[in-house]
């Protein structure tokens, strides 16, 4: 994996690729405050397989500093420059948590580009599926974690996000990228979640035009994420896959079944 840059308005985004060549890129986007190291063991599994891409999203880990100015379709569009800066047409987007937030609004904003849609412990971007007090919430973030002991967030931000030795250790030091700078940890997250609520205020279509999947860990304790699944499953007739004892990241609690899962879908496509 090779790491390049793409420099926009607001700072400049670090992101990894390899030089495979096949006729499908795996296209994978971290979920909120997480960085390129949560796809680790996909990354390690698809690089001899397929042609991979992974970002520290915008404001993340090395795509720092950056100021935050932009809302959710930029960093859609930003993904699509880099894409394009690439070679890359017809992805499949991989996105976990806010990635898969970020894969449904590049759906909106380029429609027929995308091969395929993978959503990993994520929700659908449609404004029907949540609460105007929901969205309320997500708007009012960033004093509440100001507020939380560093040593708190650190706890909640690992052992509430998943449930294997592995997978917290993961992010516990992927959190550790913020030590010492909670106020940048706090506009991070709180940032994140309001131009999700405002993506979602927007009422736009957001309407999947390809192959899609949704992955969910059954001890997913993000919110309302198993609930969320449960209604875009539901309503949209998108296949889902639970994963048994996977909590929020459930590619890091159970890296071979997800591999298996985007491996058969990528084959699929």
């Amino acid at each position: 994996m090779t790491e390049k840059t793409y420099t926009t308005p607001c700072g400049t985004i670090h992101y990894w690729i390899n030089e495979k060549d096949s006729p499908l890129t795996l296209v994978f986007l971290p979920g909120l405050t997480a960085d390129h190291r949560l796809f680790e063991k996909q990354i390690e599994y698809f690089e001899d397989k397929y042609r991979v891409f992974v970002w520290d999203a915008p404001g993340h880990a090395a795509s720092w500093p950056f100021s935050f100015d932009f809302d959710l379709a930029d960093k859609a569009r930003w993904l699509d420059a880099i894409l394009a800066q690439e070679g890359i047409d017809a992805p499949l987007i991989i996105g976990q948590s806010m990635g898969g937030y970020v894969g449904q609004m590049y759906a909106q904003l380029f429609p027929g580009k995308m091969k395929g849609f993978i959503s990993v412990d994520s929700a659908p971007l449609q404004r029907k599926y949540v609460t105007a007090a929901e969205i309320s919430l997500l708007k009012k973030m960033e004093p509440v974690y100001r507020w939380y002991p560093w040593k708190s967030l650190l706890k909640t931000g690992t052992n509430g996000v998943a449930t294997s030795e592995y997978g917290r250790k993961l992010m516990h030091d992927i959190m550790m990228t913020y030590d010492g700078d909670k106020d940048r940890y706090a506009k991070l997250s709180g940032h994140g979640m309001k131009i999700l609520a405002e993506a979602m205020e927007a009422d736009l279509p957001y309407e999947l035009k390809c192959p899609a999947l949704l992955i969910c860990g059954e001890k997913d304790r993000a919110g309302s994420c198993i609930r969320y699944n449960k209604a875009w499953h539901k309503e949209t007739g998108i296949p889902i896959e639970w994963i048994k004892g996977a909590g929020h990241n459930s590619n890091t609690d159970a890296p071979e079944t997800v591999n298996r899962l985007i491996e058969a879908f990528a084959e699929k496509l």
